[in-house]
Order: C-alpha cells, then structure tokens, then sequence
C-alpha cells in the first residue's frame, strides 16, 4: 500500500495518468486496458495476500490480487466451513468484481453488498479506511458496512476516486443442506411466465439467489462451434436452432435453481417452488439435495469455474465478446418484449443472439453477449453499431445499463441525462476536488477530469457517435 501511495504522489508530480486493475480479467467489458493512451497501468496482482478469515463471523479480509480460485483453494485447504459467491467467468479478481459491481448466483450474488470497509490510497496519495475502519482501533471495520457521518464505500465503486488496496468481503456459513434442479422450457415466450413466477418466488426469498435464466446459445457454445450447426450467412435459422435444442436435449430456456439453509427449510421451498411452478408444468421439477459432509461437487455451492469463456469460440478464429448489460423491471412481459427487440437487432446485424436473464428481487439483469471474430473486420463494424443501436433502444425504454465495456462508457454515461446531465456535472465536480491533476483512471465510467476534459480524443461522444469511429 505504501508503494501504491508513492506511486500516486509520483504520478502527480509528473502529471502523467494512472490506471490502475485489480487482474485485468474483466473480459467482456474492456480487460485491462486503459481508456486513455499514454496511461501507466497499476497493476495490482501481487498484492494478494489473504489478511484474515474469520469464521465465526464469516468474513474475510483481502488484497485485490487474491483471485476466486485462490479464496476457493484457501478455504477448502484449510477445511473452513465458509462458502464463496463467484461471477460466471471466475478468473478474477474477488475485490476487483465486486468493485465493478459483479454477481454471481448465491444468496450473496450481489458482490458489491458484501464488500464491508475499504483501504483507499485516494488520488492524492492519502490513505483512508472506510466506515468503522476510520476508528483507528475499530472492531467492526468488516462486519457494520455504515461508520457514522457519510458512508463513502459506494464512491470507490465504478470510479476513478480512489485505489483499493484492501477490503472486507462477507462470505456464506456453509448450510445444513443444498438442492438444485435444471428446468428446461420449450417455448420462447415461456420467457414471461417464468420471470412472473420466479420473480414472485425470489422476492419473498424462497429462492436466495440471482435466478439465471438462459437461452439455447448458452449451452450450445459449451460444447460446440456455429460451423458445427449451421455455415451459411446471416443468424442461425429457427430450423437449425431446433436441432441444436434437440440434440443437447435442453429447452430454448435453460434455469438453474438452488436452495440453501437448514434442511426442513429446503424441503418446505422444494414444495413452495414445485407448486407455484405446477400449472405451467407437465410434471414437477426434481431437485438433488446435498447434506453437509458430502463432498462440496454435489452441493449448490459456487465453483469457481472459467468455462463461460468457451464463448468466444463461437465463431473460431481469435474470438471475442463485449458484454451488453441493462437493467429491467421485474415484468415478465417486459422481458419478452426485450428479448424479442433484442433478437431482431441481432438479426439485423447478421450475428447469433446469446442472451440471459438475471431475476434479481425487484428487477431483471439482462446480459447479452456480442460474439464475434477479432480478425473478422468486417464483423468486428457490425458489433460495434450493433451496441450503439443498443444502447439507444434501451435509453428510450429507460433500462440503463449497469456496466459496459470501455470504449462504450462516454455513449452509456450520456444515457444518465436527467436535469441535462446534472449526474454527470456531479461527477466531474467530485473527480476535481479529490483529483485535480486527473492522474487516476481518466475517462473510467465516463468521468473525464478537466485536465482531459476538452481533448478531442477523450472528450465526451456525441449523441450516436461511435467509439470504434471515434479511435
């Protein structure tokens, strides 16, 4: 940290810009590069140490280097009954995802909510601890997330306001027992029903987790390429799309579910879930349970696991995917119409349609992957207009987007434009004060310090311009 600190100090003496990752395995929206060129990259995976387990508490304290697989290995070496919330591509860095706001399907899946008290070298190169961490001999840094006054936590999130170099995480007591089951659905408008009723089931808290639902294309990329379906131009026709569903043996839709906790309590949502989902149902969901000291394999714990990546071998060649990622209400019809918008856009853009749905408690995730080839020039434009058109469609629906890749950020910022961009003037002002030299992450989140603000090559897009275009 104190090298972190001298660095910043450096890098303002000398005015040159920083950017700092915590593993630079952000795939999907931009990896470790930085916005701006000319920019020295902190690149903070040696730090990653794990300061501290708490078990009683289930809580652990770590540096942003520690990965999911090593807090995955540490807590199974160390036979700890704590479980770990993990992101679909598990390559990362724990605090740096939970940074950006990632999720993961567990009952602690919102990865942000479970950050509690931070160690912030802030652009000036002071260190601050958030919340009771302030108290210099605090003993709830980690386990109350509010100290007294501001709560500051949030401002480190998504911002270029300050490096973390330290962070509580809460992780789960492992339960008395699991259960999980597999519910394929045929039809695509089965799509409504299912985000009403799981929804429903989710925002009484029968079901603890972010509920995934996701179409063939998911399952599809696992074990196979398009060239092993389908050769011909243009998105896969509805034929061939049948052939893949039945030959894999899955539905169009694809939900996973998993119960945790004491096993009377998984027992009673088995039925809970069985009979509100009943009338759509030819016969019941079964579901496999797991007793604690059976191996974890079998539980519904989360693996850490980086098989989401198969993806990008879509269409061969060096694949590549950027991650289009707004949010919805909670509204079954509302989903269906995005996914069909959505698919027509695809369609128009000669690319396969791969598409979830994350049912959160009050509203939907809607993740959607642009696969493409990276030496495919031609398709590499059409993904890039492709999420412009995006972006737009979902600004006029009012569904923001929660996170986006870096050459998108000034396009999606420009979306948050109540009282004229009041939110981002509120930005700027923030990143001033704390960053007047604008020596931190410039441009992250669309946030430009005025020492950047008016350069052509960093400025703001305009309205529908293109990133791609712009570079």
């Amino acid at each position: 940290t104190a090298e972190v600190q001298a660095l910043v100090r450096l890098a303002n003496e000398h005015r040159v810009p920083l950017w700092p990752i915590s593993r630079g395995k952000n795939f999907g929206y931009g990896a470790a590069a930085p916005r701006l060129a000319g920019s020295v990259v902190v690149d903070l995976g040696r730090m990653n140490r794990i300061l501290d387990v708490d078990v009683a508490r289930a809580h652990c304290v770590l540096e942003p280097g520690v990965g999911f697989y090593d807090l995955y290995a540490f807590l199974q070496k160390e036979k700890l009954p704590l479980w770990m919330s993990i992101p679909g591509n598990a390559w990362g860095s724990v605090i740096g995802n939970a940074l950006e706001r990632g999720m993961g399907m567990s009952p602690y899946g919102d990865h942000c909510e479970r950050l509690c008290g931070m160690e912030v070298v802030l652009p000036d190169g002071e260190l601050v601890r958030t919340g009771n961490g302030a108290m210099a001999n605090g003993a709830l840094w980690h386990l109350a997330h509010h100290g007294f006054g501001p709560s500051w936590d949030p401002m480190f999130m998504q911002s270029s306001l300050g490096i973390v170099c330290k962070a509580g995480m809460w992780l789960i007591p492992e339960p008395e027992a699991t259960a999980q089951a597999m519910l394929h659905l045929e039809g695509i408008d089965d799509l409504a029903w299912a985000v009403d009723v799981l929804g429903a089931l989710r925002l009484q808290r029968v079901i603890e987790h972010v509920v995934v639902v996701f179409n063939y294309l998911e399952q599809a990329f696992l074990v196979s390429q398009r060239a092993d379906w389908y050769q011909g131009k243009g998105p896969m026709p509805d034929d061939v799309i049948a052939q893949v569903i039945a030959k894999l043996g899955i539905g169009y839709w694809s939900i996973p579910l998993r119960l945790y906790g004491y096993e009377e309590t998984v027992d009673a949502n088995i039925r809970v879930i069985q009979k509100a989902l009943a009338p759509h149902l030819a016969k019941p969901v079964e579901f496999q349970k797991w007793r604690r000291g059976e191996p974890i394999e079998n539980s519904a714990a989360n693996i850490p696991s980086v098989l989401s990546l198969q993806a990008i071998n879509w269409y061969g060649g060096r694949g590549g995917h950027i991650g289009f990622s707004p949010l919805l209400p909670l509204d079954g019809r509302r989903a269906l119409e995005q996914f069909r918008a959505n698919k027509a856009r695809y369609a128009e853009a000669g690319l396969d349609y791969n598409t979830t749905f994350g049912i959160a408690e009050r509203f939907l995730v809607n993740i959607n992957m642009l696969l493409y080839d990276r030496d495919n020039a031609d398709q590499c434009a059409r993904v890039t207009r492709l999420f412009d058109t995006l972006v737009e469609d979902s600004r006029q629906r009012g569904y923001p987007e929660y996170r986006t890749h870096l050459d998108f950020m000034d396009r999606v910022a420009g979306t948050f434009d109540y009282g004229d961009h009041a939110l981002r003037r509120l930005n700027e002002r923030v990143k001033d004060a704390l960053d007047p030299n604008g020596i931190l992450a410039p441009g992250k989140q669309g946030v430009w310090p005025r020492a950047f603000r008016g350069l052509s090559a960093s400025a703001p897009a305009a309205e529908g311009a293109s990133p791609a275009a712009r570079r």
